[in-house]
């Protein structure tokens, strides 16, 4: 019988100018077998649009030059490699401005290579169980999936999402006027377990209710308090 070929290594990016972080980081991630490339920053655009190749990047916020929030607005603009932020800034206006730039998630410093695992290995099963399974189109008629943009048709408005926006207006819309828990919510949009203490969900539904409103498409995320969220269809 012919053995079946393993899978390709996850390519990986670690975008760090700490060069005893990067080379733990490096070895790190090696023996746990990814395929790592390390980059101390970028100015140049040629080397920002090379990083379409990786499977998941690891970026500083702190970085020389364009910092790491610059460098991931940009990258938001061309194309959608999931990014996990790095950064000794851990106030909340911090990590909500990562992730309204489109983060997937935000590791504080200092962390441990075992939260880092946990967070990688989090990410990289969102995104295999998104390439195999189709989106799906027919959840609300008005809803349109662009190919290579986070774009929403709402009546005759198009709305831009992050990725994970998209994937909670997304789950929104299949359970229009339906209650969704937030334990059910993080599984399904952010791929974790639910604690009480995250805010996490809580800030993308704040940045999502802000679009629906600058548009006036007709939708609101309302909030049914001890229970969860749930989308519904309002008189404009």
């Amino acid at each position: 019988m012919t053995p079946t070929p393993a899978p390709p290594a996850a390519r990986i990016l670690a975008v760090e100018d700490d060069p005893l972080l990067s080379a733990h980081l490096d070895s790190h991630l090696r023996r746990r077998g990814f395929d790592v490339t390390l980059c101390h920053g970028v100015d140049d655009d040629d080397a920002l649009h090379s990083w379409t190749g990786y499977d998941l990047i690891l970026m500083d916020i702190l970085l020389p030059g364009r910092d790491g929030l610059q460098l991931l607005g940009e990258l938001r603009q061309r194309f959608t490699v999931p990014v996990i932020l790095m950064s000794a800034l851990g106030a909340e206006q911090d990590r909500i401005v990562g992730f309204s730039q489109g983060a997937d998630d935000y590791l504080p410093k200092p962390f441990s290579m075992g939260e880092m695992d946990v967070r990688i290995d989090a990410v990289l099963r969102r995104v295999a169980y998104e390439r195999a399974v189709p989106t799906p189109l027919d959840a609300e008629p008005s809803l349109l999936r662009q190919s290579h943009r986070m774009d929403m048709q709402l009546g005759d408005a198009v709305v831009s999402f992050t990725q994970v926006e998209y994937r909670l207006m997304e789950l929104l819309l299949a359970h229009l006027e339906e209650v969704l828990s937030k334990p059910f919510l993080y599984q399904r949009v952010l791929h974790r377990p639910f604690s009480q203490q995250d805010r996490v969900l809580d800030m993308h539904v704040s940045h999502v209710r802000r679009k629906l409103a600058a548009v006036g498409c007709g939708y609101r995320v309302a909030t049914v308090w001890g229970k969860g969220y749930v989308l519904t269809k309002v008189l404009i």
